[in-house]
């Protein structure tokens, strides 16, 4: 099979960075790698296809690409899926944009990337990283015992705001231990040491989009009707990488624990960390940089007559981002879109 032209948008940011190690790593078929970017066009990138001048992302001419990868933000994605929707080229958009458009797929490939079939738009979606970490194990939950009610509590960290995120996070931090001045720029308060409940801008019904993001997201990717009820509340969280989640979960059917476990581990992109007493659990420090979703401290809720109360913890730019958007290209190639 033929090797294709792919093009990265935001290519010097964190997800942008990330995609081209994960293309790598995964020995996509690249032909060529194309990288684009809006203040940082000019620059020169070392990769591992070689050194690349990156070129304005607003100017791209999608004749020569066979993928797009966008990684730069919501408001420019609109912008510029009218330039891009006339050629042949498929675009995998990491941004919010087109998330919730009935006419979108919005995939994680290994729960409805069958949906690429016959689906004729050219524009996926990519989900957002709290859905796409938890998205995995609620599936093969769901498949065992359908799912009624989910509760998700989500501890997100720094890195997940974006460029500049991490960076804040150490720099202050030692300012902090040094006890100076401890300033916030990426964050709405001063995050070493602390917790802000206050991720992305709240709405009327006072949630945060964040919040919302996780109702609207994992409904449509589970395929979960009206009658299924979810809430969340997200909290960012001094940790440098990767996303964690406390998820409540009722169910219609009551739930065997160990078949529950014996169905996570079958899956490649999931590992079983569930060992409390040898003190074995999903911790950020072991997900960071690893493609792998850990889901341990799965038990009973207290709350529900049926149903599992568990945790799980992912890089939120790999699982979350990067690595979810390279598996569907990967997906688009092993249905045959490029022959």
């Amino acid at each position: 099979m033929a090797k294709l032209n792919i093009g990265i948008f935001g290519a010097t940011g964190e997800v942008g960075k990330e995609i081209i190690d994960v293309l790598h790593k995964l020995d996509f078929p690249v032909k060529e790698l194309f990288l684009y970017a809006g203040k940082s066009a000019g620059k020169t990138i070392e990769t591992p296809y070689g050194d690349i001048v990156v070129q304005k992302a607003d100017t791209a001419d999608y004749s020569e690409l066979d993928i797009a990868l966008w990684a730069i933000g919501g408001e420019w994605s609109l912008k510029n899926w009218e330039r891009a929707k006339d050629s042949k080229c498929y675009v995998i958009d990491n941004s919010s944009a087109f998330r919730y458009d009935d006419e979108i797929p919005l995939i994680v490939p290994e729960i409805n990337g069958d949906l690429l079939k016959e689906n004729p738009s050219r524009l996926i979606s990519n989900p957002n990283c709290t859905t796409s970490i938890a998205a995995i194990p609620l599936h093969i939950l769901n498949q065992i015992a359908g799912i009624e009610k989910i509760i998700f509590t989500t501890y997100q960290s720094a890195s997940g705001a974006g460029n500049g995120g991490r960076q804040e996070l150490i720099e202050q931090s030692k300012n902090y231990i040094k006890n100076e001045r401890v300033e916030n720029n990426m964050f709405q308060h001063p995050l070493p040491f602390n917790v802000i409940p206050h991720i992305d801008k709240f709405r009327d019904n006072g949630y945060t989009k964040e919040e919302m993001k996780t109702d609207w997201e994992s409904r449509k990717i589970l395929d979960l009707d009206d009658s299924v009820k979810i809430t969340s509340g997200c909290v960012r969280v001094p940790v440098e990488r990767s996303h964690a989640e406390d998820i409540v979960v009722e169910t219609k059917n009551p739930v065997d624990l160990n078949e529950y476990r014996g169905a996570l581990r079958k899956e490649p992109m999931l590992k079983l960390c569930d060992n409390p007493e040898n003190n074995e659990y999903p911790m950020p420090i072991n997900t960071s940089g690893n493609y792998v979703v850990e889901v341990g401290r799965i038990r009973k809720p207290e709350v529900f007559a049926n149903g599992i109360r568990m945790f799980v913890c992912g890089d939120q730019l790999l699982r979350g981002a990067a690595l979810n958007a390279v598996l569907i290209a990967k997906k688009l190639y092993d249905l045959g879109k490029f022959d």
